[in-house]
This record gives structure tokens, C-alpha cells and sequence, in this order.
């Protein structure tokens, strides 16, 4: 059967769904808020207010935005014709979870406490069966190559003591298990996603490790392979001036971030800038959807634009709680759903 055939009917669920994402004039009501309880007064009326109810103090906001987006993930994957898609846009959760155990595995041995309140719910692994696994050291059953990277890591915590390279290690494996599953997909937008995201995240760790003042043979090892841009081109640009990487990225699509960034003098304020024009790059690649009725990409684009949603509402949430210069929160709003 045809992709447009088998994805017509969720097409068109998602379609609906999206009728329900936040509009910017909303997130920007928010904004204008003196206080946090007027804020979430707004947010009751929307498809968030099912979860406010469950809020235990106004500052707990963090809990209803995780609480819709798992919702969303939930209600997608009943109906998609191939689950993977989803798994794609999950399996950060999982990594990011691992991450935490991994850490309050070593705090561990070291006398410290876990903390497992950094874990999330919105991963594809049951949390609780993930922290078994961690903490039983058994790992067999895990997927996404889980099952080998984990031993492999704690075992270079122990050799290193580095947990920067063990942060990196499961990055890697990471954005290696995201380009198998999306080229097993068959799906030509799925794989253009995934490359694409890992072009964004090789750009972002390049201006830290610039800023950083890391040289080519230090910072190899924090790029990650599968983008559309080669290793040796993007670690040229370590040599290179933060003004001329436009020109010399030219030949690719992630040149045009810098456009929309007005000052790349300042490294510190563009490493912030740049996380929201790197992630609008990304929801451009997806952009595509909108014009094409039944194609498999629109599954990841409603799932991308619900996480965008959920970014720019906590940017929003934290700014009116902090009371913090609204002008900076609405600059480092996503935009180009």
C-alpha cells in the first residue's frame, strides 16, 4: 500500500490535532501577564487546562507541559501506521533518562544521592523499567543499542572519570540509533530530519567548543556522524572566524541560521540565539508537510511542532514567574510552524 494510502486517515487526525496547537498571539497574552497565576488563567483555556488540575503550586508548571506533550505522544502513536515514527521523536527522552541514571549511578559510588527527579515520562522505555535495569545493572532487554552502550559507558567513567566523554558517548549513540531507525523507515523525510538534526547539534556544540578556545584533535570527538555536513568541513570552522562560517557552510541548507541571527561578534549571546534559529532550521525541513496531504513527514512535523510548543511555553511561563525582561523571553521564541 502507498504511503499516502496508509497515512491518509492519521493525516487527518493530526490535521485536526493541530487545529489545537498554541497560537503565538497566546503564548504572547502570556508573556503580557504580570503574574504567573493570570498566566496559567489563559492557559486554562486551552487543551492544557485538562492537566492544570493536577498542578500542586503555581511554579509546578513544568508538570503540565510534560503532562500535554506525553498526551500528544500518547494519542499519535495509537493511530500511526508506523510506530517508529514516533519512537524517532521519543527516543531523545530515553537517552536523556539514561543520562540522568548514568549520573546518579556514579554520584552513587561516589556517596552522593540519585536524583531522579530530573527523569521524564516522555521517553519510549518505562521509566521504572529503565531505572531497574540501571540500577540492577542488567541490561539486556534494552533497545535502542542501550543494552551495549550502558556498560560500555559506566566502564569509561571508571577509566576516564571524564563524564563529559561519557555524555558524549551517549550522544553519539543516540543520533547513530535515530539515522538506523529513520533509513529503516524507508521514509526519505524521516532520514532528511534526522541528518538535519544532527547538523544542528554538531553546529551548536561547535560554537561551544569555539567559545571554548578547543582545538581540531579535542573537539573531533564531540561531533557526531550521519549529517549532511562532513566531519573535516565542520571542524575546519574551528579555524575560522564565527563571521566568515556563513560563507564557508555556503554549500549547505544550515547556512541560512546565520541570517536570522543579527550578531555573530558576541559568542556568548549567539550560542543562545542560535538555539532557537537551529531549532526553526529544523522545523523548516519538516515545512514541506503542509503541502503534501498524506505523506509520513506530517507525523513528525505535528510531533516536532508540539515540542516547539512546549519550549516556547515554558520560556514564556518562566519569564512571568521570574519576572524577567519580556523582550529577551520573545526573542528566544520558536517560530515557523
Amino acid at each position: 500500500m502507498a504511503p499516502a494510502e496508509r497515512f491518509a486517515y492519521a493525516v487527518a487526525r493530526l490535521r485536526a490535532m493541530s487545529g489545537r496547537l498554541l497560537e503565538e498571539s497566546l503564548i504572547q497574552r502570556i508573556l503580557d501577564c504580570e503574574d504567573l497565576d493570570s498566566a496559567l488563567k489563559i492557559l486554562a483555556e486551552t487543551a492544557y487546562s485538562a492537566w492544570l488540575v493536577e498542578l500542586k503550586g503555581s511554579g509546578d508548571f513544568d508538570r503540565i507541559i510534560e503532562a500535554e506533550l506525553s498526551n500528544a505522544y500518547t494519542e499519535v502513536q495509537k493511530f500511526v501506521p508506523d510506530e517508529r515514527l514516533v519512537q524517532l521523536c521519543r527516543i531523545p527522552y530515553d537517552f536523556h533518562n539514561v543520562k540522568v541514571l548514568v549520573k546518579s549511578a556514579i554520584l552513587v559510588r561516589e556517596g552522593g544521592e540519585r536524583r531522579y527527579d530530573l527523569l521524564t515520562s516522555l521517553g519510549n522505555i518505562p521509566v521504572e523499567e529503565l531505572v531497574v535495569a540501571v540500577e540492577s545493572e542488567d541490561y539486556r532487554l534494552l533497545p535502542f543499542g542501550l543494552h551495549r552502550l550502558l556498560p560500555l559507558c559506566l566502564s569509561q567513567w571508571e577509566q576516564t572519570r571524564d563524564i563529559l566523554q561519557v555524555e558524549n558517548s551517549l550522544d553519539a549513540g543516540l543520533f547513530s540509533v535515530l539515522a538506523e531507525i529513520a533509513v529503516a523507515t524507508g521514509f526519505d523525510s524521516a532520514v532528511r530530519w534526522v541528518k538535519g538534526r544532527i547538523d544542528a547539534e554538531n553546529i551548536r556544540n561547535l560554537l561551544r567548543l569555539k567559545r571554548l578556545d578547543l582545538d581540531i584533535a579535542g573537539a573531533a570527538s564531540f561531533l557526531h556522524e550521519g549529517g549532511w555536513i562532513a566531519g573535516e568541513k565542520l571542524l575546519a570552522l574551528l579555524n575560522e572566524p564565527v563571521e566568515s562560517w556563513p560563507r564557508v557552510l555556503s554549500f549547505s541548507d544550515v547556512s541560512g541560521v546565520f541570517a536570522n541571527v543579527p550578531d555573530l561578534s558576541d559568542l556568548g549571546a549567539l550560542i543562545v540565539e542560535m538555539e532557537r534559529a537551529l531549532d526553526e532550521y529544523v522545523s523548516a525541513i519538516l515545512a514541506r508537510a503542509k503541502y503534501e496531504a498524506f505523506t509520513p513527514e506530517n507525523v513528525i512535523a505535528y510531533l516536532w511542532a508540539k515540542e516547539m510548543e512546549a519550549k516556547n511555553l515554558r520560556i514564556a511561563l518562566v519569564a512571568v514567574a521570574n519576572n524577567t525582561d519580556r523582550t529577551i523571553a520573545r526573542g528566544l521564541l520558536r517560530h515557523g510552524r
